[in-house]
């Protein structure tokens, strides 16, 4: 009681001071000031959405004067939201009201915006509109600390319904509201769905035009990756409209290019490219450049599988159809036309100087980006970057043997120049590539043999005096080679042990399975001449030969395993000899466990057909089991041991010339 008497008299004496108080003179007119915002009653709104209680409504403006004023304590002053220019004159339509998400609002920010963001999220539009309705000026204010309005919420989902009786309720300009991301509704829209875009722009066409930090919709779109919505905004865009700028169509198209929409990208292009608005650098080509899968036809994953295994794709053709190639021509042939076109190539940005388009296509393999460098401008071929490599040392040295192919159709006239470091090129074939390229094959021994094969490739393509010169660390190429490769060569030697080691024990016990089940015959022998009593069965007959089959090819892995466990393993033995050995010892083990599984299932025929004829099916099944889990298991290193082994004389040397 005590606690508050000072703060009475202090209001009481006040009261007396101002009472006591008269001014000589009446004030100046002033102008009246502005109407203080409409109070909000606290009333329960419990029934309209459940358990959460809306503390606010507005009176309608005939009725203030019919209720007296209310109690200080039971107002609260809900702000309007703030003007908003005119959608044409903005770049943004700027930022819903952050009056639920002040600290002091907690309550009302509990009661009103968590009940609408639940409701956008299910697509509850009932509750959605009760809330709206009971408190207008929500649908155009915050309610997540990301400043997004219900519209930016339900845009997000899939619930097109609840976003059109939305927009209906909103005026024009409030669809332009910016979250704190400077994402409008329509930005958050194109990774939803094209109906969801199409509900939006129906209502407001000008959102199309409002950034994102600079940034149209449209490109919100290509970075969602979803092709179909590209396609759609694209087609909403419309660059026919004088309100894109330069600055607009060459962002859309790099962006384009670089998310791979080549059928957008090419339009881009060409309606640009008659009104003379593009100007055309190796910019927009370096996104293909480093875009080698854009070249690449439509091939079904198992037809992919099989052109891999076999290196098939070495011996095609470039696809002159393909989008990326015709797009590489068109720009290249007007880069071309420009007096420097080597300057162009290899230009800077800002002060950082760039890898050369040529230089980038070769150091990751795009060799059909290269073809349609090279037949406009040839004198690419033998341009040299800042290390003095042309695109056959970069080739080299990152394992592209597509482009070191070209060689064959331009010769090899330089391959004799040095570099920096005083490394021809059969010293860069020397050196390990990064592991990237290393893992193209499976398991150290196998990259070691690629290693020794491009190795004595580019040893076949330099004349005796390079084979023999050292770099400036008096290295030859072999002596650089062997340095260089020999923590590989351990490695390959312990894989292919344990891989010997492994497969070995599983050949042995094959073998003494079928050793003993070749002398205790199902059914038994006949007492008085010896022979098998079931002989003349047809099961019998398969369970000897498939028995006898799988011993031999059993006892023959072992022997090749056997042998890959005492090998020399000097380098030339990685690039036939022990493949080979490890491909004979899989193949046989293989047959002999088919086999072993086929005579098990004989036996149970020979046993059970009269009685249970079910018991050899059901068995005969069952040992499929097997041979299925070892065909899984062992079917990619099998594949790649043949294909590294067999058709490596198709690495290089190709069928079909490529370039001309």
């Amino acid at each position: 009681m005590n606690s508050t008497t000072p703060h009475v008299e202090a209001r009481v004496s006040h009261d007396q001071h101002s009472t006591q108080t008269v001014s000589p003179t009446p004030p100046p007119p002033r102008p009246p000031p502005p109407p203080p915002p409409l109070p909000l009653r606290r009333k329960n709104y419990g029934k309209l959405w459940g358990p959460y209680h809306h503390p606010t409504t507005r009176l309608p403006q005939r009725q203030q004067h019919l209720r007296p004023p209310p109690e200080r304590s039971q107002v609260v002053h809900l702000p309007k939201a703030p003007a908003l220019a005119p959608l044409q004159n903005r770049i943004g339509a700027g930022r819903p009201s952050k009056y639920f998400l002040e600290e002091r609002q907690r309550e009302e920010y509990v009661n009103i915006c968590v009940p609408l963001y639940n409701a956008a999220l299910k697509g509850d539009w009932h509750v959605a509109e009760r809330i709206i309705k009971a408190c207008p000026e929500v649908i155009k204010m915050s309610i997540t600390k990301r400043q997004e309005t219900v519209l930016h919420i339900v845009s997000s989902t899939k619930h097109t319904e609840f976003a059109e009786n939305l927009v209906n309720m909103m005026a024009v300009e409030d669809l332009g509201l910016q979250n704190k991301d400077e994402e409008t509704a329509l930005c958050v829209a194109v990774t939803s769905t094209i109906k969801m875009v199409d509900v939006l722009l129906k209502r407001n066409n000008g959102l199309i035009k409002i950034r994102k930090k600079g940034d149209l919709p449209f490109l919100c779109a290509v970075f969602s990756g979803e092709k179909h919505m590209v396609e759609h905004m694209y087609k909403k865009t419309n660059l026919e409209g004088e309100r894109w700028n330069y600055s607009d169509k060459q962002r859309m198209l790099d962006s384009c290019l670089a998310f791979g929409h080549l059928d957008i990208a090419l339009d881009i292009f060409n309606k640009s490219k008659k009104k003379g608005i593009l100007t055309i650098d190796t910019r927009a080509l370096r996104s293909l450049a480093y875009n080698p899968t854009a070249f690449e036809g439509k091939v079904r994953p198992v037809f992919r599988r099989i052109v891999n295994t076999l290196h098939l794709g070495s011996r095609t053709r470039p696809l002159e159809s393909s989008k990326a190639a015709r797009i590489v021509r068109i720009m290249w042939r007007e880069i071309v036309k420009q007096e420097n076109v080597l300057k162009a190539l290899s230009g800077k940005s800002g002060t950082e100087k760039v890898e050369g388009l040529h230089f980038t296509a070769a150091r990751l393999g795009n060799y059909k980006f290269l073809i349609e460098l090279l037949k406009l401008c040839p004198d690419l071929t033998w341009d040299i970057d800042d290390k003095k490599h042309t695109i056959f040392h970069i080739a080299v040295t990152h394992r592209q043997e597509n482009v070191y192919n070209l060689l064959y159709e331009l010769g090899s006239k330089k391959l004799g120049t040095t570099d920096n470091y005083g490394n021809n090129i059969l010293h860069l074939a020397a050196i390990k590539p990064a592991q990237d390229r290393l893992n193209i094959v499976s398991g150290a021994a196998l990259q070691m043999q690629r290693e020794i094969l491009w190795f004595k490739e580019v040893q076949s393509r330099v004349n005796l005096v390079d084979r023999r010169k050292v770099n400036k660390q008096g290295k030859s190429p072999q002596e650089l080679f062997t340095d260089e490769h020999t923590k590989l060569m351990e490695k390959g030697e312990t894989w292919m042990r344990q891989t010997a080691a492994q497969c070995m024990v599983v050949a042995a016990l094959i073998a003494t399975i079928m050793f003993a089940a070749a002398f205790t015959l199902p059914g038994g022998n006949n007492d008085d001449n010896g022979h098998p009593i079931l002989m003349k069965k047809s099961a019998f007959k398969v369970f000897v030969v498939t028995d006898a089959i799988s011993l031999c090819t059993s006892c023959a892995s072992l022997l090749m395993f056997l042998a890959i466990l005492t090998a020399r393993y000097a380098e030339n033995d990685f690039l036939r000899s022990l493949p080979v050995k490890l491909i004979v010892g899989l193949v046989t083990l293989f047959i002999s466990i088919a086999n072993m599984m086929i005579a098990f299932g004989a036996s149970f025929f020979l046993l059970y057909a009269r009685s249970m004829k079910w018991v050899p099916v059901l068995v005969t099944v069952l040992a499929g089991l097997p041979v299925i889990l070892f065909v899984g298991l062992q079917y990619r290193l099998l594949i790649d041991v043949i294909s590294s082994t067999f058709n490596s004389r198709h690495l290089f040397r190709p069928k079909k010339r490529m370039l001309y």
